[in-house]
């Protein structure tokens, strides 16, 4: 389906970010801290932190565009849980992260990938989304589309 968003790019990371928060505490639970903001100090850990690491728009044709969103979700393990708390993590979050519900639509993420640095795992994943500009007076609208890139071929049968 296809949404109007007022607020543009950042209103669809946002609802994103809270898409990936509510999968994130179905799957871990309440004793994991979801944190959408880094924190230095005070962090309660095991706890993931979510971030929009590279957002990128590219034109396809006319007013559609492809909103191409990049996110890294970093999981702290309990101290002294280690490398097999990230390994048993990343199992698990690319389950938990393939599909989401984003203001009703569901979108799939691609392009998933982990990696373990100072004990600290880091998983990539993206949920790229059609953006139809829409030419009008007043704020700008735009109509977000949730297909995705599947087996050589767009998922929206264009």
């Amino acid at each position: 389906g296809n949404q109007k968003v007022s607020n543009g790019v950042y209103a669809m990371i946002n609802a994103i970010i809270e898409a990936i928060s509510m999968s994130l505490n179905a799957e871990f639970g309440d004793r994991y801290k979801i944190y959408r903001e880094v924190k230095r100090q005070g962090l309660q850990e095991p706890c993931f932190f979510i971030l929009c690491i590279s957002p990128a728009s590219r034109q396809i044709v006319g007013r559609r565009y492809l909103r191409e969103n990049q996110f890294c979700i970093q999981y702290f393990p309990e101290e002294r849980k280690g490398r097999e708390a990230c390994y048993e993590a990343a199992d698990r979050l690319f389950l938990c992260l393939e599909w989401l519900s984003v203001d009703g639509d569901l979108v799939r993420g691609t392009k998933m990938r982990h990696e373990i640095v100072d004990g600290i795992l880091h998983f990539f994943v993206n949920y790229d989304m059609f953006v139809y500009k829409e030419a009008q007076d007043g704020p700008v609208m735009e109509t977000v589309s949730s297909h995705t890139w599947e087996k050589g071929r767009w998922s929206d049968d264009r």
